[in-house]
Parts: structure tokens; C-alpha cells; sequence
């Protein structure tokens, strides 16, 4: 029988060292059967303390990690693995939503993997392409906004979905978020009745945020109001961004006393760019962000934000798909968590 204490020199650590390692390696480590092995990963109730003990030794002296996805396609198991695509996690924008994910999934026993499109169009496909043929227990998305193709492989896989931070009647299955529309329209008519008349936007080239400012824009010109211009940065929106883009507006349009930024980040810049060039904030030009991150109300003025609650969105999502694996009935599949317009000194007039 092979010494647990002392690697042979056939060791699989070693010898194998650029293959996996496998329940074989374990077996012939333990002085034990493949089957044993398996016995003692799937069913250890079943197998004597002394042995137990024995192949849990070689599976920690190997670092031997079961296949858990072969087990799931030969057994039909749960694979206890949920799969989220963001469009980044530089930002902090998504971050609540992720955190109140992964919490409320772990308390289940399940894991998250994430993946990130960096708000390229193609990513998300190439992205589904290895989460699909992984089969996990759920699939988070961000947006409503797919490919046909990424939607017809979605549909067609049977896996529990959930899209989130927006909203649509006809989602893939489930859908937890809000309407970009009403924010564009609510912040817009927001800063009308502060007695803003001249608008500006800056906005991230991400498709939520393009609807934002496309319903703002339309809800202007219902108010007779003059065209709005638009002034666009890379996403994800950043502090340089934003005072570049502002930098601009002052350029073009100097005599706009209200800007919605598309973001938190964008709006930081904006207001940093404005005390630079000497345009007083809200005196001048009234500044409303989007997110209400953390610094928002520390700033100076306190920057007034939609606020849009990223919990809610994840522990949702969660729940979602806990129930889905579970084969539970869900009477509800599209959950609106809405927005809250969040008024500080930066809009104050």
C-alpha cells in the first residue's frame, strides 16, 4: 500500500505534471479502486471510516478536483453553477447587484462564475458559446438586448435565464430591472420643474444609456422644449470622461443651464471640469447623475442621482434561478423594481 506521507516516484504531481489528475491517480495513491474513489465522492456514508479517511488524504496530497461537469451530463445532476455576464466590473455600478447575487446563491450552495463583455456586441455571444455547453443551473444577463442567434441558443438550451437591469413584456424567461425610458423622461421632467429650459446630455455609448437619452430627448420636445444635444464618451463613463465631454458642451452649447450624465462617474467629471473652467454648479448649470454610487452624496455640491436598487436586482435574479433548479412553479417572471430620483445640491435652483 502506498505511503500517503512519502510521494512515489511515479507520483501523478510529478510524473503527470501536464496532465489533470485523475480519480485513477487517487486510487493508485490511496492503495484503493477507482470505484472506491468514487464511492467516497458520492456516496461516503457508504464507505468505512478508515478508507474514507485514506482517499480524502490522496484527493488533498493530489489536489484532485472531481469533473463536475461530466457528472452532471452522465448523471443529469445539478451542476450547483450559475453563470453572469456583466459589461464590466471595473465600475461600480453593477456591484450591488453581483454581491446581493452571489450572497443570496451561496446560501444555497450554489457558485458564480462571471464573465465580462466590456460592452462589445460580438463578446456576449462568444461568452454564451462556453456558458451554454457548460449546462449550469441559471444564466444572469445584463440588459435585454441580445443577438437572434444569442437568443435562439438561449431559448433553446432549456437553462433558467434572467435578464436584468432593464425591462421588456417579452423576455427570454425571467426579467428583473426597470425602465431606461422612464428614467430618461422622469429626469427630464425632473429638471423642467427646477425651471431648467436648456438641456445637455452626456452619455456613455452603451445601449441602456442610449435609450436613457433617446427618452429624455423625446420627452423634451414633448415639453416644446429646443433640441438636446448629446455629447458621447466610451464606456464605461469615467471622471476623465466626463470633464472632457463637459469641456465640450461649454464649447458648443454655453448657454445650458441643465446636464443628465448617463453616469455617476460621468457626472464627477462634470461637475470636476466645471469648478476647473469656474461655472458654478447647480448656480449655473444644474448636473443629475445616474447610479447614486456611494460618493454621490459626498461630494461637493452633493450630486443628485437615480438611484436604482442593485440588491433588489440581485437577490431577485437569485432567487430566479434557485427556483427554476428546483423545478418551483414562478407565477410572476417580469419584476419591475423601478427607480428613485434622489434630489441633492447639485440640482438645486
Amino acid at each position: 500500500m502506498a505511503d500517503l506521507n512519502k510521494p512515489s516516484r511515479a507520483s501523478p504531481r510529478t510524473a503527470r505534471a501536464s496532465t489533470a489528475v485523475t480519480a485513477h491517480d487517487v486510487a493508485q495513491v490511496a492503495g484503493v479502486s477507482a470505484i472506491t474513489v468514487s464511492r467516497v465522492l458520492n456516496m461516503p456514508h457508504q464507505v468505512a471510516a478508515e478508507t474514507l479517511l485514506r482517499v480524502q488524504a490522496a484527493i488533498a496530497q493530489t489536489g484532485y478536483v472531481p469533473n463536475l461537469l461530466a457528472k452532471s451530463l452522465n448523471a443529469n445532476t445539478s451542476t450547483r453553477l450559475v453563470a453572469a455576464v456583466v459589461p464590466t466590473i471595473s465600475g461600480p455600478i453593477f456591484a450591488a447587484s453581483m454581491q446581493a447575487l452571489t450572497k443570496a446563491l451561496a446560501a444555497e450552495r450554489y457558485q458564480l462564475m462571471l464573465g465580462q463583455t466590456f460592452y462589445e456586441a460580438g463578446r456576449e455571444d462568444d461568452l454564451l458559446d462556453a456558458i451554454i455547453g457548460r449546462r449550469p443551473d441559471g444564466i444572469v444577463l445584463t440588459g435585454v438586448m441580445h443577438s437572434v442567434l444569442g437568443r435562439r441558443r438561449l431559448q433553446a438550451a432549456g437553462i433558467p435565464v434572467v435578464e436584468t437591469w432593464d425591462l421588456t413584456d417579452d423576455p427570454i424567461d425571467m426579467v428583473v430591472g426597470f425602465s431606461h425610458e422612464k428614467v430618461g423622461a422622469a429626469v427630464c421632467d425632473f429638471l423642467f420643474r427646477k425651471g431648467c429650459r436648456r438641456f445637455a446630455v452626456i452619455a456613455a455609448r452603451d445601449v441602456r444609456a442610449e435609450r436613457r437619452t433617446a427618452a429624455f430627448q423625446s420627452h423634451a420636445r414633448s415639453l416644446d422644449m429646443a433640441e438636446v444635444p448629446v455629447v458621447f464618451a466610451e464606456a464605461p463613463g469615467t471622471l476623465a470622461g466626463g470633464r472632457a465631454c463637459f469641456a465640450q458642451l461649454m464649447t458648443l452649447h454655453p448657454d445650458i443651464d441643465a446636464v443628465f450624465c448617463s453616469s455617476d462617474m460621468l457626472a464627477l467629471g462634470a461637475i470636476t471640469e466645471a469648478q476647473a473652467l469656474g461655472v458654478s454648479i447647480p448656480d449655473r448649470i444644474a448636473v443629475v447623475g445616474f447610479g447614486d454610487l456611494d460618493f454621490a452624496r459626498s461630494l461637493h455640491p452633493a450630486l443628485s442621482s437615480v438611484r436604482v436598487d442593485g440588491d433588489a436586482i440581485g437577490g431577485q435574479a437569485a432567487r430566479f434561478i434557485i427556483d427554476a433548479a428546483q423545478g418551483k412553479s414562478i407565477a410572476e417572471r417580469v419584476v419591475d423594481v423601478g427607480f428613485t430620483i434622489v434630489d441633492r445640491d447639485s440640482s438645486a435652483r
